[in-house]
């Protein structure tokens, strides 16, 4: 077979040499063998296509639409059935005698070898338009040669990107389970809200998008073209993770096909499960975000935030909540007391309403801004930080990263433990960019009230408006819920906990009073406190 010709030099050609060499950087070759070994036919030494295709098929039973409420044309969905057909039309293109191993492994370097991220997003373009086509949606999109090196040209409409979108979320939806236990593989899919990345292409792409008003439009009828060379700054200035969802689906679906004999990739159940529980709250994190959210940086946070948006165990996503005003209260010493201690990344989401006095709207338009912090909260004075994103979630989703020119990522200071006196008291709240007085997000200590000011005054994070029609002017809105999630892993949580239970301690110790310590009713605090309220104004010299 493929594995055992490899091994012969004397017959190996210098084109299966090639394509081994490139496999063996990306270091799959093993795995490679093993899926060629388990797919192909024993007599023919080749794989049959239609297996090929059924490996890479996507069976989105009955999935849930989140929010409920959202309409979604059949043909979207539909376009997931013609996946697996699409990548191996495209890629692994068979030989005289059949998919043999050099036509294998060319089709997996061509898919998933080392490549420029154009390349990587070419070939994820390539995929949906031949998919979309097989529906009959029209997507405009036009390549000057079959390689991954072509440029495309063409244009996107709003619900051509939805559902481009949505084929890369039940691509990373498919790769999460394949590498979750077999309890999970029945899974249901999530259809995530993806409205807000839509509209973030739309407004960054479109002849006119700045004027779209994101809160009352519908993105299945909307006439703006999105232009092909914009759409792909878009993406790799915004969502530069998006191109690796492909990549990832076909080296995970390989992969699973080596691990399990009769199981070719997840297949969605229209059984309820766990997240089903987990969808019905009503959380700022909703799937959709967390999952946007997890596109626009690579670390280990990321993949914390990804198992937040695919996760099976809703008890284990609700012990990564740290705070939520309307569960914990509003306040900082609230937000404090359940934040205090964790030593990891967060991602702090805060949801806001505000009133549009200019056209007489009373009803208020919600908006949600959120942040990550690679360090914990620290009760400072002054900006502290070494990193951290800046996002506008909702209605219209952007990344604002830092722009290495100051380091003003977080503040954090709550009211001084002692009576000291401060000409000049710093602000009591939390913040992130900008200057102490100037900051670029505020929220005051009751949670009440946030402040946005134009990032002019920010140095910290990059440009750009934090919610629709922002403005030059400080905007002070009402806040409407305050979410921190830690990402720090179960370690981190496992340090705050050792933490709160120390602190803990230490207080029940400190409350505890010895009256054996006293000699007398006259030394005792009882006495004390008793002559106070009798009377305290009583003028009492002290003893020397």
């Amino acid at each position: 077979m493929g594995a055992s010709s490899s091994t012969e030099q004397k017959e190996v050609s210098p084109e299966q040499r090639e394509v081994e060499a490139q496999a063996a950087s990306t270091g799959a070759l093993p795995m490679l063998h093993k899926a060629f070994s388990r797919l192909a036919d024993p007599q023919e030494k080749a794989i049959p296509v239609q297996s090929l295709q059924k490996c890479f098929s996507l069976s989105c039973r009955s999935p849930i639409l989140e929010p409920p409420g959202i309409s979604m044309p059949e043909s979207i969905l539909g376009l997931l059935g013609h996946l697996g057909h699409s990548i191996v039309d495209l890629f692994f293109v068979p030989g005289n005698g059949g998919l043999r191993w050099v036509e294998f492994v060319r089709g997996y370097v061509n898919c998933c070898g080392r490549m420029a991220a154009s390349a990587c997003l070419n070939n994820l373009l390539r995929v949906f338009k031949f998919a979309a086509e097989r529906v009959g949606l029209a997507a405009n999109l036009w390549f000057d040669s079959d390689g991954a090196e072509s440029k495309v040209a063409g244009y996107l409409v709003p619900s051509d990107l939805y559902a481009l979108l949505l084929m890369c979320s039940s691509m990373c939806w498919s790769t999460r389970m394949n590498g979750a236990s077999k309890s999970d593989k029945g899974a249901v899919f999530y259809v995530p809200d993806i409205e807000n990345l839509v509209c973030s292409a739309v407004v960054s792409c479109a002849e006119g998008g700045g004027n779209l008003d994101p809160w009352n439009c519908d993105i299945f009828s909307l006439e703006a073209r999105l232009p092909a060379g914009k759409f792909l700054t878009w993406v790799l200035g915004t969502v530069p993770r998006l191109p690796d969802c492909f990549s990832q689906f076909v080296s995970a679906t390989l992969q699973c096909s080596v691990a399990s004999e009769d199981e070719f990739g997840p297949s969605g159940s229209s059984s309820k499960d766990s997240n089903s529980e987990w969808a019905s709250e009503t959380h700022l994190l909703t799937r959709g975000k967390a999952w946007a959210i997890s596109l626009t940086f690579r670390a280990a946070a990321s993949e914390e935030i990804l198992r937040h948006c695919f996760s099976c165990n809703s008890n284990e996503m609700n012990q990564n909540l740290l705070y939520r005003s309307s569960i914990h209260g509003k306040g900082l010493n609230r937000f404090w007391a359940n934040v205090d201690g964790y030593h990891g990344p967060l991602l702090i989401l805060i949801s806001a309403s505000c009133e549009d006095s200019h056209h007489g709207d009373t009803s208020g338009k919600k908006w949600t801004i959120g942040v990550i912090l690679q360090q914990g909260f620290e009760n400072k004075d002054q900006f502290y930080g070494n990193s951290g994103n800046l996002y506008s979630i909702d209605p219209v989703f952007n990344v604002f990263l830092p722009s290495g020119k100051e380091n003003n990522f977080v503040y954090s200071h709550l009211h001084p433990s002692g009576r000291v006196y401060e000409p000049r008291p710093k602000p009591v709240g939390i913040a992130f960019g900008g200057s102490i007085g100037n900051e670029r997000v505020f929220v005051d200590q009751d949670f009440a009230r946030v402040t946005i000011r134009h990032h002019a005054v920010d140095k910290t994070y990059k440009p750009g408006p934090l919610f629709p029609n922002q403005g030059f002017l400080p905007v002070d809105d009402s806040i409407l819920e305050v979410e921190v999630w830690g990402l720090g892993g179960t370690t981190a949580k496992k340090v705050q906990t050792s933490y709160k239970k120390r602190e803990e301690l230490f207080t029940e110790q400190r409350r505890k009073v010895d009256l054996k310590t006293f000699a007398s009713w006259e030394d005792s605090p009882e006495k004390m406190m008793m002559d106070m309220v009798s009377d305290p104004n009583t003028v009492r010299r002290e003893d020397r």
